[in-house]
C-alpha cells in the first residue's frame, strides 16, 4: 500500500513538470478521499494514471523518433511493464500442491474463443520454444498484439465478458471495473505506432517487470540530451551501415571464388545432360516413327474394312428393291382381279332384278320358291356385305404395314376377326347347302304332286338352279382369293423380318466403324503429346546451349574478376538436389539458381527477385528470404 501511494506521487510529480495534459486537481482529491476509504480504488486510480503517462509518453516519443520501433526502446518495455501491472491488479490466488500460481496467461486466452482472429496469436505464442512460464508466453502475446494493431480490440471483448473474468480477477480488479475500459480506450491510439519486435530470441520468462518512474519526470536538460541522443543514434547507424557493407563485401569475395569452380563442373553435368537429353531424342523419334506406321496400318484396314461393308450394303439395297417391284406386281394384278369380280357382280345383280321381276308374276303359283328364293337373297347379301368389308380390311392392313411396325399385331388380331368371318362364311354357306337340299327335296314332292305345274315351269327352275351354281362358284372363287392374300400377307411379312435383320446387321457394324474411328482419334491424340514431349524437349536443349554459351562467357568474367577477390561461401551444385524454400526436386525444366547474397542453391520460382548489391552495382538475383532481409534493412536505413 505504500509503494502505491508513492508511485502515485511520484507519478501527478511527472505531469506536473512534464507537457502532459493530465488535469490532476480533482483527480488527485478525489484519490486522496478514496484512499482513506478504499486502497483498491487508490491502487486503481495509480495504474490508470500510470497507463496515461506511458502511452501517451510512446505515443510522442514514437512519432518523434520516426521510424519503427525495436524491442529495446526504453519507452516501449516500460509501456509493457505498465500494461503488465495492470492485467495482474486484483487476479485471483489458484492454489496448487506445490505452490500458489497467479499469472495473466489465463484471461489472456480466453481472447482466443471470443475473438477468432487471435488464434494465429495463440498457436504461435504456444509454439515459440524459449518460453517456459505463463508469464513469459503473456508478455510474447502482448507484444504480438501491439505488433498487429489490435490490442485494444482483444481486451475490449474481455473487458464485456465480465461473468468470465470474475473466474480469474476479483471484483474490485481494474479489468472488472471503469477503469479497465478507460485504458482500453486509450490503447486505440497505439494503432499509430510500428513495432518490429523480436519475440524468439529474448528472455521473456525472467525479466523483471520494474516502472521506471525517472522516464517521466522531465527537465530542461533532459530535451537537450535527447537531440544529441538522435545525432549519436544517427551516427551509429551510419556505422552500423558501413559495418554490413564490409561484411557483405567480404562474403561476395568468398562467394566469387567458389562460383568457379562450381561453374566449371555445372558445365561439365550440363555437357553429360545434353547427351542424354540427345539419346532420349532419338528414342522418341524412333517410337513416333513405329507409331506413325502403325496408324497407318489402321487407316489401311478400316478403309478396307469400309469399303467391304458398302458394297455388301448396295447389293442388298438391290435386292430389296427386285423384291419390292414383284410385290408391287403382284398387288397390281389382285386388284385388276377384283375389278373384275365386281363387274361380274354388277351383272348378276341386274340379272337378279329380272329374275324379282319374273317372280312376282308368278307369286300365286310359287309361294313357298319364294320365299326359299328371298331368304338365300338376304345370304347373298350379306355375304357381299362381308366380302366388301374384309376388302376393306385388306386394303387399310397393306397401308398399315408401309407405316410402321408396331401396327403387325393389330393386324394380326384383325387376321383373326377375318378367319373368324370367313369361317362364319362356310357355316352360313353349309346352312344354304342344307336349305338347297330341303328346297330340292320340297320340289320333288311339289313336282310329284303337280306335274302339270312343274313342266309348265320347269325351264324357270332350271334357270334359277343354274344361277345358284353359278354363285356357288362365285364363293369358292373368292375363298381361294383369301387364300392368296392371306399367303402374300405372310410372304411380306417375312421379308419385313429380312430386313429388320440385315438392319440390325448394319447398325452393329455402323458401331464398330464408330469404334475404330474413336480408338484412330486417341492414337493421333496420343502422337500430338508425344509430338508435344519432343518440342519441349528440343526447346529445353537450345535453352541449354544458350545458358552454356552464356556461362562461358561468364566463367571468363568471374576469372578475370577472381584475381582481385578472395575465397567466398558458395553451396556446390551437387550438395543441393531440392530447392532450400519450396524443397521441389530440381530436373531439366527446373533448374537451379544460386542467391548472390547468402549463396544458397533456389529455383527460378524462389529466387526470381533483383537487387543491387554493395559487390555489384546492377541488380543481381536475390532468393524471396535475402529480398525480405534487405528491404527490411534499406528502410530502417533510412530517417
Amino acid at each position: 500500500m505504500e509503494e502505491a501511494e508513492e508511485g502515485w506521487r511520484k507519478a501527478v510529480k511527472g505531469a506536473k513538470a512534464g507537457s502532459t495534459s493530465l488535469s490532476c486537481s480533482g483527480s488527485c482529491c478525489s484519490s486522496l478521499a478514496m484512499a482513506v476509504k478504499d486502497p483498491t480504488a487508490v491502487e486503481r486510480t495509480n495504474l490508470l494514471n500510470m497507463a496515461k503517462l506511458s502511452i501517451k509518453g510512446l505515443i510522442e516519443s514514437a512519432l518523434s523518433f520516426g521510424r519503427t520501433l525495436d524491442s529495446d526502446y526504453p519507452p516501449l518495455q516500460q509501456f509493457f511493464v505498465v500494461m503488465e501491472h495492470c492485467l495482474k491488479h486484483g487476479l485471483k490466488v489458484k492454489k496448487s500442491f506445490l505452490s500458489y500460481n497467479k499469472t495473466i496467461w489465463g484471461p489472456l486466452e480466453l481472447v482466443e474463443k471470443l475473438y477468432p482472429e487471435a488464434e494465429e496469436i495463440a498457436a504461435s505464442v504456444r509454439d515459440l520454444p524459449g518460453l517456459k512460464t505463463p508469464l513469459g508466453r503473456a508478455r510474447a502475446w502482448l507484444r504480438l498484439a501491439l505488433m498487429q494493431k489490435k490490442m485494444a480490440d482483444y481486451l475490449r471483448c474481455l473487458i464485456f465478458q465480465k461473468e468470465l473474468l470474475g473466474e480469474f480477477y476479483e471484483y474490485h480488479a481494474l479489468m472488472m471495473e471503469e477503469e479497465g475500459a478507460v485504458i482500453v480506450g486509450l490503447l486505440v491510439g497505439l494503432n499509430v505506432i510500428d513495432a518490429n519486435l523480436c519475440v524468439k530470441g529474448e528472455d521473456l520468462d525472467s525479466q523483471v517487470g520494474v516502472i521506471d518512474f525517472s522516464m517521466y519526470l522531465k527537465n530542461e536538460d533532459d530535451i537537450e540530451s535527447k537531440e544529441r541522443n538522435d545525432h549519436i543514434a544517427a551516427i551509429l547507424d551510419q556505422k552500423n551501415y558501413v559495418e554490413e557493407l564490409n561484411r557483405q563485401l567480404n562474403s561476395t569475395v568468398s562467394s566469387l571464388h567458389t562460383r568457379v569452380d562450381s561453374l566449371e563442373k555445372s558445365n561439365t553435368k550440363l555437357i553429360e545432360e545434353l547427351a542424354i537429353a540427345k539419346n532420349n531424342i532419338i528414342k522418341l523419334q524412333e517410337e513416333n516413327h513405329h507409331l506413325r506406321s502403325e496408324n497407318t496400318l489402321i487407316l489401311m484396314k478400316t478403309q478396307h474394312h469400309l469399303e467391304v461393308n458398302k458394297v455388301d450394303a448396295e447389293a442388298e439395297l438391290q435386292t430389296y428393291k427386285h423384291s419390292r417391284q414383284s410385290l408391287d406386281d403382284m398387288y397390281n394384278e389382285a386388284h385388276r382381279q377384283l375389278r373384275e369380280e365386281s363387274q361380274l357382280r354388277q351383272d348378276i345383280e341386274n340379272e337378279l332384278m329380272v329374275q324379282v321381276g319374273m317372280k312376282h308374276e308368278i307369286e300365286l303359283a310359287m309361294k313357298l320358291l319364294e320365299k326359299d328364293i328371298h331368304e338365300k337373297q338376304d345370304t347373298l347379301i350379306s355375304l357381299r356385305q362381308q366380302l366388301e368389308e374384309v376388302k376393306g380390311i385388306n386394303v387399310e392392313m397393306y397401308k398399315k404395314l408401309q407405316v410402321s411396325d408396331d401396327a403387325l399385331k393389330e393386324k394380326n388380331e384383325i387376321i383373326g376377326r377375318l378367319e373368324d368371318k370367313t369361317n362364319q362364311i362356310t357355316a352360313t354357306m353349309k346352312q344354304l347347302e342344307q336349305r338347297l337340299q330341303q328346297a330340292e327335296k320340297a320340289q320333288m314332292e311339289a313336282e310329284s304332286e303337280d306335274k302339270k305345274f312343274k313342266q309348265d315351269y320347269m325351264s324357270k327352275s332350271e334357270s334359277l338352279q343354274k344361277d345358284i351354281t353359278q354363285k356357288e362358284k362365285q364363293v369358292g372363287q373368292l375363298e381361294t382369293d383369301l387364300k392368296i392374300e392371306r399367303e402374300w400377307r405372310q410372304t411380306m411379312e417375312e421379308d419385313l423380318k429380312r430386313e429388320k435383320e440385315t438392319s440390325s446387321s448394319l447398325k452393329t457394324e455402323t458401331q464398330q466403324i464408330i469404334t475404330l474411328k474413336k480408338e484412330f482419334l486417341k492414337l493421333q491424340e496420343k502422337n500430338k503429346q508425344l509430338k508435344n514431349l519432343c518440342h519441349d524437349q528440343e526447346e529445353a536443349l537450345q535453352e541449354l546451349a544458350g545458358k552454356l554459351s552464356e556461362s562461358k562467357l561468364k566463367i571468363e568474367d568471374i576469372k578475370e574478376a577472381n584475381k582481385t577477390l578472395q575465397g567466398q561461401v558458395w553451396l556446390k551444385d551437387k550438395e543441393a538436389t531440392h530447392c532450400k524454400l519450396c524443397e521441389k526436386e530440381f530436373s531439366l525444366s527446373r533448374r537451379r539458381h544460386h542467391c548472390r547474397n547468402c549463396g544458397e542453391i533456389f529455383c527460378n520460382a524462389c529466387s526470381d527477385n533483383e537487387l543491387p548489391l554493395p559487390s555489384s552495382p546492377k541488380p543481381v538475383r536475390v532468393c524471396d528470404s535475402c529480398h525480405a532481409l534487405l528491404i527490411q534493412r534499406c528502410s530502417s536505413s533510412v530517417p
